[in-house]
């Protein structure tokens, strides 16, 4: 009981801290250049205006994105995630995924003859969405992260490579812990929910997410899940080589 308190009090902390700064920052953002576009006193130039409602979406999709995984986290927590498992092909799900990445920041290698995978959808998509926006915020400017995609036996990988700083091995579990960043999180990193959630939701489907080293450097994200029935293959199939 005592360690059950103890870590509500520590959630309920952590959610405070999530309100006062992560959540507080992108709404004082965009509620200045609201009011800088209804200000009187500047005529503004097309650019400027641009760039104001660019901060606008910005900031929208930041707040979407931080209200979502802590909506996610607290139906973990409370276990009313209800996977509906189907049989679906990865480039179905995985490229929407990657539609909140900045464009060029990632490269997929799925190959067509990958068997389909028994998942819920819904909460793939989540889940490798999460995986690959962590990876792009931590990746070298100019080193686009690698999802590429293999069979081994009766399951598939789906593995997530970027070229980042990595993380200890010391740490490589803690990084799924909610409320947990390693090291020197870079600007908008979140609230530190995003690879809690997306474990969550890869064991809610009977899958695994686990963190290994890059070779040469950085971190891989390799989510496990398992191939349709009388889809999966005698042997393995290598992802891709990594290539920045």
């Amino acid at each position: 009981r005592a360690r059950r308190l103890a870590e509500g009090n520590r959630i309920r902390t952590a959610l405070l801290a999530a309100v006062s700064h992560d959540l507080r920052t992108p709404l004082a953002g965009i509620k200045a250049a609201v009011s800088s576009l209804r200000s009187d006193d500047v005529a503004w130039s097309e650019e400027d205006e641009a760039e104001l409602l660019a901060g606008i979406e910005a900031g929208a999709d930041r707040l979407d994105h931080l209200v979502g995984n802590l909506l996610d986290m607290s139906r973990l927590q409370t276990g009313t995630v209800q996977p509906l498992i189907r049989e679906v092909d990865l480039d179905e799900v995985v490229p929407m995924a990657l539609a909140g990445v900045p464009e060029g920041s990632a490269c997929l290698d799925i190959p067509e003859t990958l068997p389909m995978v028994r998942v819920d959808p819904g909460l793939l998509e989540r889940t490798v969405a999460n995986v690959v926006e962590n990876a792009v915020k931590y990746s070298p400017e100019g080193r686009r992260v690698l999802v590429a995609a293999s069979t081994l036996g009766p399951r598939v990988e789906l593995r997530v490579v970027d070229r980042g700083p990595g993380v200890p091995e010391e740490a490589k579990e803690r990084i799924f812990e909610p409320f947990q960043r390693h090291g020197d999180a870079p600007r908008g990193a979140g609230v530190g929910l995003g690879l809690a959630v997306a474990r969550g939701f890869a064991e809610s489907m009977g899958g695994t997410l686990t963190a290994e080293d890059t070779p040469g450097g950085g971190l891989t994200m390799v989510l496990t899940l398992t191939a349709a029935p009388g889809h999966a293959r005698s042997g393995p199939e290598l992802p891709a080589t990594v290539t920045s």
